[in-house]
């Protein structure tokens, strides 16, 4: 998981739910900034989470997927997409990270919460809509997007669906 401060308290709970629940352990990365570690907040400042992982000391090819947790944390973020291969995932406002880089969304089909769509679509992103709100998880190719908190079931599932597909492509030892 990549986090920052003023993370989704609700993301934050779930996906340390589900994951352990489907066999899979979760690292926290961040950037540390020189810090042996640093402890996040969510924008309530109910949740903490203390990182000792410094997302420029590690190879995140090396992990079968990444998790962006989402809120107004991601705009520091933004190196994972650029990783080749590497199943992204981001929910909720976590798109908006990719809008100030328009090459990482280009031509891709995204969903998002709906008050960054437009930013989304500014930034070339292809907006799915079902019927007439977002569609609530988006799967183009190794960028997996979810349009809200509510949907974060369906958003794991196809989340975890991409990065066991993907590791049956990866090297052996790699996961």
């Amino acid at each position: 998981m990549l986090v920052e401060t003023h993370f989704d308290e609700i993301e934050f709970r779930r996906f340390n739910e589900y994951f352990p629940a489907h066999g899979y352990e979760i690292e926290y990365l961040s950037y540390l900034r020189g810090q042996p570690a640093l402890t996040f907040v969510e924008i309530d400042l109910a949740e903490r989470v203390m990182v000792s992982v410094d997302v420029n000391a590690v190879e995140l090819s090396d992990y079968a997927g990444i998790v962006l947790i989402g809120a107004y944390a991601m705009n520091r973020l933004r190196q994972a997409m650029a990783t080749e291969g590497l199943t992204v995932g981001t929910i909720n406002h976590g798109p908006w990270l990719f809008c100030a880089a328009p090459d990482l969304l280009e031509g891709r089909r995204v969903t998002s919460a709906h008050n960054i769509m437009y930013d989304v679509v500014n930034a070339g992103g292809v907006y799915a809509f079902d019927g007439d709100q977002g569609a609530d998880t988006v799967v183009d190719g190794n960028l997996v997007t979810g349009r809200h908190p509510m949907v974060l079931d369906t958003f794991l599932d196809a989340f975890l669906g991409q990065v066991e597909a993907a590791q049956g492509a990866l090297p052996a030892g790699r996961a």
